[in-house]
């Protein structure tokens, strides 16, 4: 579940839910446990711009039609349910949030000082690439979009959920650049994070992110990846040639 902790750092929205797991999934669409971080949230309410529709609210086994602030429930859903997934967050409108997701061991090793770098205008990327030396620009790097919409850059090998001070995410995943002419450009994008696994989807938000920055950027992510946790073993895969089945037991996996 979600912590207070990490449900009080979620920002303010109406009517956000977070999303700790998905218990069932049928013909019905699935049934989540969801806190809601920013209520009231209603029976009939659309999510994720309209992708999403909620369909019941079941509060201690007792159906309501309302969600209050703070309050915890099962909730249904109708629409483009194949991409919901645990520990994210989703809004009427606007991007999704993403929570850690990858080895707990890992998230309670991370220290204080190890975050990424923000990046908020060009000077901040031109003050650090400077202090980046010629091996270091030769590879992609980390980085994520941080709960306030900030791109953060640290080296490649650092653990993203150390790069977003283990806060939530609205994209994350390595990007590469170069210098063209008098500037800079991004020249390769991903969205390769195992331990948020954002969608495809997160690319609008890092595109907003990276265009404060002044860089040159591609019109989309160089390389997209698709992760689905297993319904049956929990294990974590990255989908590949849209083959929708699980590499470690077989089980068929929920498709986007």
């Amino acid at each position: 579940m979600h912590t207070d902790a990490e449900a009080a750092a979620l920002p303010p929205g109406a009517g956000g839910l977070a999303v700790p797991r998905l218990e069932i999934v049928s013909v019905d669409g699935p049934e989540c446990v969801v806190r809601c971080w920013s209520g009231p949230v209603r029976v009939g309410q659309l999510f994720e711009d309209g992708r999403l529709t909620v369909t019941g609210i079941d509060r201690y086994r007792r159906r309501v039609d309302v969600l209050d602030t703070a309050h915890s429930a099962k909730v249904t859903f109708t629409g483009h349910t194949a991409a919901l997934r645990p520990r994210t967050a989703i809004s009427p409108s606007g991007p999704r949030l993403y929570g850690y997701v990858g080895d707990p061991e890992i998230r309670a090793a991370v220290r204080p000082g190890t975050e990424g770098r923000v990046i908020r205008t060009p000077a901040d990327f031109t003050a650090w690439a400077s202090e980046q030396t010629p091996d270091d620009l030769a590879e992609p790097f980390t980085y994520v979009v941080d709960a306030d919409g900030l791109l953060r850059l640290a080296p490649r090998r650092s653990e993203h959920v150390a790069c977003a001070a283990r806060g939530w995410v609205f994209g994350a995943g390595e990007v590469a650049f170069a210098r063209t002419g008098g500037g800079w450009t991004v020249t390769s994008l991903t969205n390769q994070s195992t331990g948020y696994c954002p969608a495809p989807d997160s690319w609008p938000t890092v595109s907003a992110a990276l265009s404060c920055t002044g860089l040159g950027q591609p019109d989309g992510f160089t390389h997209e990846f698709v992760f689905r946790h297993c319904g049956e073993c929990e294990q974590l895969n990255v989908v590949r040639d849209g083959f929708f089945v699980c590499v470690f037991c077989g089980a068929d996996l929920r498709p986007g």
